[in-house]
């Protein structure tokens, strides 16, 4: 049987961390987070590091060399133009690393999630399908008020920037729901999961 290479994508409070928990947990599945690869890639003497501090000065360093996020979050927020240029050293290497672990994984199913899944277009490059978390907009605000301590204008104010229901649709091979119980998302995800690996035998 192929492996079987799938992007996890949806909104901020969909839900997607407890999704990418389960294919771990319950299938065996390699994780493999963009947000994860980006910090290390920003560590010192790895790609990005070196390209940012030739681009952007040492300012932002700390002692040990190391860059100091919230400086460096700072400088990009009073910059214009500075997180346009960060982001095209970053996402491109990003990918590349993403796609050396996919080849070197032994997994039969590995989930790839990143902020910028379709506008990166992972799907079809990396990703052979995308999987879209459905959660609807009232669940994810309780929920990121709940446990994040946002108000309800940060939810929203997030949501607006984010790519719209209809995008996500578009752009995914299916959907996976997570309005209810912990049980459900689990005998949804079963259901998705089986349906993967039994075309990949076909393959």
């Amino acid at each position: 049987m192929r492996k079987r290479v799938i992007g996890i994508t949806g909104g901020i409070g969909a839900g997607k961390s407890e999704v990418l928990s389960l294919l771990q947990t319950r299938f065996g599945a390699e994780v493999i987070l963009a947000d994860e690869v980006a910090h290390e890639l920003m560590e010192p003497g790895q790609a990005a590091y070196q390209e940012i501090v030739r681009q952007f000065g040492t300012a932002f360093l700390q002692e040990n060399g190391r860059i100091d996020r919230k400086a460096f979050a700072a400088l990009l927020f009073q910059t214009e133009g500075m997180r346009e240029r960060v982001n095209a050293i970053v996402h491109p290497l990003v990918k590349l690393e993403i796609r050396r672990r996919v080849k070197a994984s032994d997994a039969q199913l590995v989930a790839v999630e990143a902020a910028l899944l379709i506008e990166e277009k992972y799907g079809g490059d990396i990703c052979e399908e995308l999987w879209y978390v459905y959660t609807s907009r009232e669940v994810r605000i309780r929920r990121l008020m709940a446990g994040r301590g946002y108000t309800r204008e940060k939810c929203e104010q997030i949501m607006a920037s984010q790519l719209s229901e209809e995008e996500f649709l578009a752009n995914c091979q299916r959907v996976l729901r997570n309005d209810g119980s912990q049980e459900e998302l689990e005998q949804t995800l079963n259901g998705l999961v089986a349906e993967l690996m039994k075309e990949g035998e076909k393959t």
